[in-house]
């Protein structure tokens, strides 16, 4: 079972870019998408191919944006905010129950899971917010954007403190209906030096500060969830999955390793292969990430 995730910085770029070619080329079983960035109305047709396509828009129009697709139509699917489109179709989902704190971003189109039909396996594709710096470490001049007092960083200090319980939660009820659990997407968070080329002058940056590194880590355990790509790349720089537009980034291949598949042991033992579907060049390139795309023997 060939397993993708893709945050394609908006669908109907990625598809001006060619990313229905990688689809029909690579022709993953599963896909997990983020950053979608569009209304259904607005999603070129035929852009999915014979994919089914559990998707959860959000309530922001222009943001975020979450999907899988899936070869069978899927036997169930979950959103935090109950709202959510099967092959573009309003359909009732099952509710969720919502951990303490994270009703704040239920409608921000984060966060969808899928029982797949042909396999015992719960999928989840996530977009975690970015975040910021903490306000003492704010530097006018020194910033990308305009200090903003620390609120970005107290926003995603949040969301990790509620969805550390709510993953939790989903993982145990895969279990207790005896399905395994992957989690994928986009986590905006270097885990350890082999995450991100720079690692040594980023230990204040945003997704690789110590308290984000921890809490990513405190995700992860032999027992609970597992860390794929890397358990097959030990100790090895990257693979990086996202490089900055700017300036040679991507040819200099100054990455981060930001996208992941968390899955649980069982499954996480059936992985023979993983990879990242960067491109040769950067004027190829179809998102700022690329793909990460794991086999499992499953």
């Amino acid at each position: 079972m060939r397993i993708a995730s893709y945050n394609v910085n908006g669908i109907r770029a990625a598809q001006r870019r060619g990313f229905e070619q990688w689809l029909a080329t690579r022709n993953p079983d599963v896909v997990a998408l983020q950053e979608v960035r569009a209304q259904h109305a607005d999603i070129p047709d035929g852009v999915y191919g014979d994919y089914h396509v559990a998707y959860e828009e959000g309530g922001i129009k222009g943001r975020n944006g979450v999907a899988v697709l899936t070869r069978h139509a899927p036997s169930a699917v979950r959103t935090w905010s109950g709202d959510v489109r099967l092959n573009g179709e309003l359909v009732p989902t099952e509710p969720m129950t919502l951990a303490r704190g994270m009703r704040e971003f239920a409608h921000e189109g984060r966060y969808v899971e899928v029982d797949l039909a042909d396999a015992p396996l719960t999928v989840a594709s996530l977009y975690l917010p970015k975040g910021g710096l903490p306000v003492h470490l704010q530097r006018p001049g020194r910033m990308r954007e305009a200090p903003d007092g620390g609120v970005k960083y107290e926003r995603k200090m949040r969301f990790l403190d509620s969805f550390a319980r709510q993953l939790s939660r989903s993982r145990r009820t895969a279990s207790a209906n005896g399905r395994e659990f992957l989690l994928m997407g986009d986590l905006n968070i270097g885990h350890t030096r082999y995450d991100l080329t720079n690692w040594r002058t980023s230990k204040n940056s945003e997704g690789f500060l110590p308290e984000e590194r921890e809490w990513i880590g405190a995700q992860m355990s032999p027992r609970t969830l597992v860390d794929v790509v890397r358990t097959l790349h030990p100790e090895t720089d990257g693979p990086y999955s996202w490089w900055s537009w700017m300036g040679q980034a991507f040819d200099k291949n100054v990455g981060w390793r930001i996208d992941y598949h968390l899955a649980t042991p069982k499954l996480a033992r059936t992985a023979s292969a993983a990879w990242v579907d960067r491109e040769p060049s950067r004027d190829v390139r179809i998102s700022d990430h690329a793909p990460v795309v794991v086999d499992y023997d499953f």
